[in-house]
């Protein structure tokens, strides 16, 4: 274990923001599995615009990458669009 102040404070400080960003990967990813299950095309473009939004702060959190973040909301789209 360390045994300077300052590393003490950045083992606490780590150990919050890994518990943080968890929470908000864990919640998208449930978001994201509940607009790929779903089988009526309104439901699923009324969520679209709120997965969307939430892959958006993750990017500006720096959660996941803005590449990715781009390749599942196009990949979302698809499957919107393709539902009858």
């Amino acid at each position: 274990m360390a045994n300077h102040k300052s590393a003490l404070k950045r083992i606490r400080q780590s150990e919050k923001k890994r518990l943080r960003n968890r929470y908000y990967h864990k919640t998208a990813r449930t978001a994201l599995k509940v607009l790929r299950n779903e089988e009526d095309k309104k439901a699923a473009a009324e969520q679209l615009p709120k997965v969307i939004s939430l892959l958006d702060k993750l990017v500006k959190k720096n959660i996941i990458h803005k590449n990715k973040a781009a390749n599942l909301k196009s990949k979302l789209t698809k499957h919107v669009n393709k539902l009858a």
